[in-house]
C-alpha cells in the first residue's frame, strides 16, 4: 500500500499543481495565457483516454509491471518538464507524464482488488481513495509554496526523488500476480482512443473556444464513436476490452455514477472557491490554497477510520453520507460567501466538506471493485478511474461556463471586458459583493450534482461478505470470494 498511494499521490497532485503555477511559467518560458493552459491540458488528455487500454493491458502483462513502467515514464517525463526551456518543449514533456500517469492508477485498485481479501479491502481502499482526495487539494497549496520558495521548475523536480523512493518500493513490497491472457481488442482499443479524445478535448477546451460549431461537432462525433465502442463490445465474438457483464453488477455501475458525480464536484467547487479567495479576500496562492487545508486533514484523519467501517457496514450508508455532508457543505458555503465572512466561518462547512470526502471515496472504490471476478480487476478499475476523469473534465466545462454567466448578470462590465479580468488580482471593492456572489451562485451547481451520487448511493447492495456469503474450503477454513495469494 505504501508503494502504490506514493505514486497514485504524485500523480493526482501533478494534475492540479500547475494552475497555480500558470503565472510564473508564463514569465519564466514567455510563453501566452493560451499556451500556458494547454500545460494542464495535455496532462489531462494524455492521463484521461488511454484509461480503458491500459487498465486492461495490467490484467494481460501484470499489474505489478505496468505499474512501474508507468512510474519510470512519468519520472523521467517530470524531470523533462523542470529541465525545458520552452512552451512547447514542457507541452509535450507533459504528455509523456499523462501517459505514465494513465499505466499507473488503474493498477493501483487492481493490485488491491486482487491482494486484499473482501473483508479487509475497505481498509485498503479507503487508504486509496484518501489519498485521492487529499491530493486534490494538496496539489495547490504544495505549488503556492514550491513557486513562491525555489520556484516553478521545482513542482515537476520534485517528483524525481519521490518517484524514485515509489519505484524501489513497489519493485521491494508489491507482489508480482499471475496474468490473465486475454485476446486484445485492437478495434476497441482504437474507438475507445478516438472517442475518448474527441470527449475529453471538446468538453476540456469548449470554453478556450468559445463553445464554437466545431467543438460541438467534435463532443457529437466522440459520442457516436463511443456508442460504435459500446456496440462494438456487445458484439465482438472476440473478448472485449470493456467486458459490459461488468455493468450487471449493481454497485459497479451505480458507483461509477457516483464517482463521476464526485469527480466533477471536487473541481467545480475548487474553481470558485479559489477565485472568490484570492479576487475578493485579496489572498496570495498559497494563503487561498490554506484556506482548504481542514479539508485535507479531515481526510487524514478519518481515512483509517473509514476503512474499517467500510469493512463492517454497508456501503449505502457510507458513500451516501459522505456525499449528503458534501451537499450540505457547498449549500452552507454558498450563503455565506460575502466579501466580509469572518474565516472561521468559512473553516467550519470547508472542514464537512472534508468529512464528507473522507466517507466518499474509499467506500466508493471499494463497492466498484469488490465483487467483480479477478480476471477483470483491471478493467473495472480502468472504467471506474476513466468515468471518475470523465467528471472531472464535465465539472471543469460546466463550472467555466457558469461562472460566466453568473458574472454576466452580477458585473456585466467584468464579464464584457470592460473592467478586471479574472486574472487580474484583489478586485476594487465596489465589484468585490458581485464577484462574491457569482462564485456563491456556482458553487450550488455542484452541490446539485453530488445529489446525484447521493440517490446512486442509497441503492447499493450489501457486498457478498456483508451478506454472509463467504466460500468455504473443503477442510472447513472460511475462504474470501475476491483474495488472490500473495
Amino acid at each position: 500500500m505504501a508503494a502504490l498511494v506514493l505514486g497514485f499521490f504524485m500523480i493526482l497532485v501533478d494534475s492540479t499543481i500547475v494552475t497555480v503555477a500558470t503565472p510564473a511559467i508564463m514569465a519564466g518560458l514567455g510563453a501566452d495565457v493560451n499556451s500556458v493552459i494547454w500545460v494542464t491540458s495535455a496532462y489531462l488528455l494524455a492521463y484521461a483516454v488511454p484509461l480503458l487500454i491500459t487498465g486492461r493491458l495490467g490484467d494481460r502483462v501484470g499489474p505489478k509491471v505496468l505499474y512501474q513502467g508507468g512510474l519510470v515514464l512519468f519520472t523521467l517525463a517530470s524531470l523533462w518538464c523542470g529541465l525545458a526551456d520552452g512552451i512547447t518543449m514542457l507541452i509535450v514533456a507533459r504528455v509523456f507524464q499523462g501517459l505514465g500517469a494513465s499505466m499507473m492508477t488503474p493498477q493501483t485498485m487492481a493490485v488491491i482488488t486482487r491482494t486484499f481479501p473482501a473483508e479487509q479491502r475497505g481498509k485498503a481502499m479507503s487508504l486509496w481513495g484518501a489519498v485521492a482526495g487529499i491530493a486534490n487539494i494538496a496539489g495547490p497549496i504544495a505549488g503556492g509554496l514550491l513557486i513562491d520558495g525555489p520556484g516553478w521548475e521545482w513542482i515537476f523536480f520534485i517528483n524525481v526523488p519521490v518517484g524514485i523512493i515509489a519505484f524501489l518500493l513497489a519493485w521491494r513490497l508489491v507482489p508480482r500476480l499471475p496474468t490473465h491472457r486475454h485476446q486484445f481488442d485492437l478495434p476497441g482499443v482504437a474507438l475507445s482512443a478516438v472517442g475518448m479524445f474527441c470527449l475529453v478535448f471538446g468538453l476540456q477546451e469548449g470554453e478556450s473556444y468559445a463553445w464554437g460549431p466545431w467543438i460541438w461537432l467534435l463532443i457529437g462525433a466522440g459520442l457516436l464513436v463511443m456508442g460504435a465502442f459500446v456496440l462494438w463490445q456487445a458484439k465482438n465474438p472476440g473478448e472485449a476490452l470493456v467486458p459490459l457483464s461488468l455493468f450487471r453488477d449493481r454497485n459497479f455501475s451505480l458507483a461509477n455514477v457516483a464517482i463521476t458525480a464526485v469527480g466533477f464536484m471536487i473541481v467545480a467547487m475548487a474553481l470558485p472557491l479559489m477565485l472568490y479567495a484570492q479576487m475578493v479576500r485579496g489572498f496570495s496562492p498559497t494563503e487561498a490554497a490554506l484556506l482548504i487545508l481542514p479539508m485535507a486533514l479531515a481526510g487524514i484523519v478519518l481515512a483509517p477510520i473509514v476503512g474499517k467501517l467500510v469493512d463492517t457496514h454497508h456501503p449505502r450508508y457510507l458513500a451516501g453520507f459522505g456525499m449528503a455532508c458534501v451537499a450540505g457543505a457547498l449549500f452552507w458555503l454558498a450563503l455565506i460567501l460575502t466579501p466580509d465572512t469572518p474565516v472561521v466561518q468559512l473553516l467550519i462547512p470547508i472542514t464537512v466538506l472534508g468529512v464528507g470526502t473522507a466517507f466518499t471515496f474509499g467506500p466508493l472504490g471499494t463497492t466498484a471493485n469488490r465483487n467483480l471476478p479477478l480476471h477483470q480487476a483491471g478493467a473495472g478499475s480502468g472504467v471506474f478511474n476513466a468515468t471518475r476523469q470523465v467528471g472531472s473534465v464535465l465539472g471543469s466545462a460546466a463550472i467555466a461556463a457558469l461562472m460566466q454567466s453568473r458574472l454576466a448578470t452580477h458585473l456585466p462590465e467584468m464579464a464584457a471586458g470592460g473592467g478586471p479580468g479574472l486574472g487580474g488580482g484583489h478586485l476594487p471593492e465596489p465589484l468585490q459583493a458581485g464577484f462574491a456572489s457569482a462564485m456563491a451562485e456556482s458553487v450550488l451547481l455542484p452541490a446539485g450534482v453530488i445529489l446525484i451520487g447521493f440517490v446512486a448511493a442509497l441503492f447499493f447492495v450489501a457486498p457478498h461478505h456483508l451478506a454472509g456469503r463467504a466460500l468455504v474450503t473443503p477442510g472447513g477454513a472460511r475462504q474470501d470470494d475476491g483474495h488472490e495469494p500473495r
